[in-house]
């Protein structure tokens, strides 16, 4: 993260539970927000499935713990507000009514308070229940029956919601008003998923395996993942493995092109690849089997 804080002085107020929450909280305090959490007595369910990332998530976050479903956590809560410029949610819209945050209300009360609301899905179907598992599903990201190696909709909703929380000031100086700004998980999901819906990464696809020059291959103590992309980064790739190409875009689409650079990095220890990459500078990562 950089080292300026534009956002010194802004005020975020988070009653957001689970990942994309904190970890949009997190992004807002690393640009310079006075952050404060909010959780029930039960706590944040992170706090007991993952300790320690609960605790990296929310440094330099105050915490406060408030039962909202009474009048004493109610009234602590608006002692709150008027002094928030931000105020980040991840109820569905029908409980955060309930509490008598829906954004009507909210607005009525404070008209300078701008609310982010992090939901499953947009409008309404928001009131459907789903988790980062079933949005990746949704847009193709689940292969097989193994799960995603991350949760990318809940982190791209993170990133979403900090975004928003940027369009609400930048609309407060404008206007002098605090503003809704809804963010769906489903919507990050999709977003994510865009290259894939563009057959980018399906396996015809230059980045989906079609293209010698970005797969993963054996080496001959483990794995590299090379990214010889663009025609300079492949002809040097090419070059190494004593491959001559015609066409240094076509070419790389040839089985014989990838069969050749296979035989090549099968040959190769981690060690001799790793040196390689940095004689003849080409991206290349290598990995353990």
């Amino acid at each position: 993260m950089s080292t300026t804080k534009p956002l010194r002085g802004t005020r975020v107020l988070s009653l957001a539970l689970n990942l994309p929450g904190p970890a949009a909280l997190m992004r807002l305090a690393q640009m310079g927000a006075a952050c404060t959490k909010i959780n029930p007595p039960s706590g944040d369910p992170m706090q007991h499935y993952t300790p320690s990332g609960y605790e990296l998530l929310h440094t330099g976050v105050k915490h406060k713990t408030l039962d909202l479903k009474t009048e004493k956590g109610q009234t602590a809560l608006h002692k709150l507000l008027p002094k928030t410029d931000v105020l980040l949610t991840s109820f569905r819209p029908s409980a955060l009514t309930k509490l008598g945050l829906g954004w009507k209300s909210l607005h009525k009360q404070y008209p300078t308070l701008s609310l982010i609301e992090v939901v499953g899905a947009p409008g309404p179907l928001a009131e459907i229940p789903g988790h980062d598992l079933t949005y990746q599903a949704e847009v193709g990201l689940v292969n097989g029956m193994e799960l995603p190696p991350s949760l990318f909709a809940d982190m791209g909703g993170a990133l979403m919601a900090s975004e928003a929380t940027l369009k609400a000031l930048i609309t407060l100086k404008s206007t002098g008003q605090g503003s809704r700004h809804e963010v769906a998980l489903s919507d990050a999901a999709a977003w994510l998923a865009l290259p894939r819906q563009l057959r980018m990464t399906t396996p015809e696809g230059a980045v989906g395996g079609a293209h010698a020059g970005y797969r993963i291959y054996a080496c001959k103590n483990g794995r590299v993942a090379v990214a010889a992309l663009e025609p300079h980064f492949a002809l040097r790739l090419c070059d190494a493995a004593g491959v001559a190409l015609t066409h240094p875009v076509k070419d790389l689409f040839k089985p014989a092109t990838r069969q050749a650079i296979e035989t090549f990095l099968a040959g190769q220890t981690r060690a001799q690849l790793d040196q390689l990459a940095a004689a003849k500078d080409i991206p290349l990562m290598t990995l353990p089997s």
